[in-house]
């Protein structure tokens, strides 16, 4: 009996022995992640958003998470990010959801709305009104989490080589203009299209294109836009762009809890650093247009205009919520949502403006 009982506490201590060792194990591996981007090399806060939250994630795992990032100059297709990622050639991909959308025409929804959201109210809906379970519907059928990835705020209507004076202008209209905004100009007359961020400039000095809308101030400036096309316009189309972290489900579920929150701070503060960045550099950039490019005229498109834009959006909007369960579901959580935190924006933001104003 005293040979069996030292045998067995022999035996435990061995056991207790080899699950502390690979814990110890566990908690030393490295895992190496691979992202690829929609942007080029060094592109500018664009392209520093994935880097941040790379840089943070290796920090707060002490080096146990690395990602390494291939920019759309390595991969070569910068609007491939959404299959690469699927197919697990990519662990994790950085893009804009609306990219998408003749692929899975529901992915558009989660960038940005034309007269939606303003960026806190769009960050609101996703983390507390119901958006990031939204997403969740429309990525996980594919293999995929996405998750916001960083927002520019506001942006401008685009740049015109010719003033929009009515709606005759638009007819025939050449346009890089993605997402939801480009099937609502569509209706009235403008041939939208999309083009990578690499080519928009050699697309409009060439006529290619006769007008194009991008970011705003942040990036546009150091585009060269103003110099081929004098006409600004103030925006409409994407009160509150969000791009996307993407990743691959089979990657998510292999990294260990710890590593899954370390990935998801990670993304959601780099997220909000690229919203507060874009907020900076738009103010920077827009004193330096209004300073030394005095031929750029800022311009607001006019109330008839507007109206019809309005109105072709909305009925795009009872389009697609018809026969199609899911972006139903989708636009009304947005409705809903807009509804209710706009009167909070009126009353604080708005109100405050309006008062100051005076």
């Amino acid at each position: 009996m005293i040979k069996l009982s030292k045998l067995k506490t022999g035996l435990l201590a061995g056991i207790c022995g080899m699950v502390v060792a690979a814990g110890a194990q566990a908690a030393d591996k490295v895992y190496r992640l691979k992202m690829a981007e929609t942007w080029q090399t060094d592109f500018p806060i664009f392209g520093d958003a994935p880097r941040n939250m790379a840089a943070m994630a290796e920090k707060m795992s002490n080096g146990r998470l690395i990602i390494t990032i291939d920019s759309a100059n390595k991969h070569k297709s910068p609007f491939g990010v959404f299959d690469m990622v699927r197919a697990g050639q990519y662990d994790l991909g950085h893009s804009a959801s609306y990219y998408w959308k003749g692929k899975v025409p529901n992915t558009l929804y989660f960038t940005t709305m034309p007269f939606g959201m303003t960026a806190p109210e769009q960050y609101s809906w996703f983390y507390h009104g119901g958006g990031m379970e939204l997403m969740d519907k429309v990525y996980g059928k594919f293999g995929l989490m996405s998750f916001p990835g960083g927002n520019t705020g506001n942006q401008m209507g685009g740049w015109f080589q010719k003033e929009i004076n009515s709606l005759d202008d638009l007819k025939g209209l050449k346009m890089r203009i993605p997402g939801f905004a480009g099937e609502v100009v569509a209706k009235l007359g403008v041939s939208p299209t999309n083009i990578a961020p690499g080519e928009l400039y050699t697309a409009l000095e060439r006529r290619t294109i006769d007008a194009l809308e991008w970011v705003g101030p942040s990036l546009d400036l150091r585009m060269g836009f103003h110099k081929i096309a004098p006409y600004y316009y103030t925006g409409w189309h994407e009160p509150a762009t969000e791009l996307q972290f993407l990743v691959n489900q089979r990657t998510w579920k292999k990294l260990p809890a710890d590593l899954q929150e370390i990935l998801r701070v990670a993304m959601k503060t780099a997220a909000y650093d690229m919203y507060i960045q874009s907020y900076h550099e738009s103010a920077e950039n827009l004193a330096v247009i209004e300073k030394d490019y005095p031929n750029v005229q800022i311009k607001t498109f006019p109330e008839d205009v507007m109206a019809a834009m309005r109105k072709a959006n909305d009925e795009l909007l009872a389009e697609k919520a018809k026969g199609d369960e899911l972006a139903a579901e989708i636009l009304k959580s947005q409705a809903d949502y807009l509804q209710k935190v706009r009167g909070w924006t009126d009353i604080s933001d708005k109100a405050y403006l309006n008062s100051i104003a005076q």
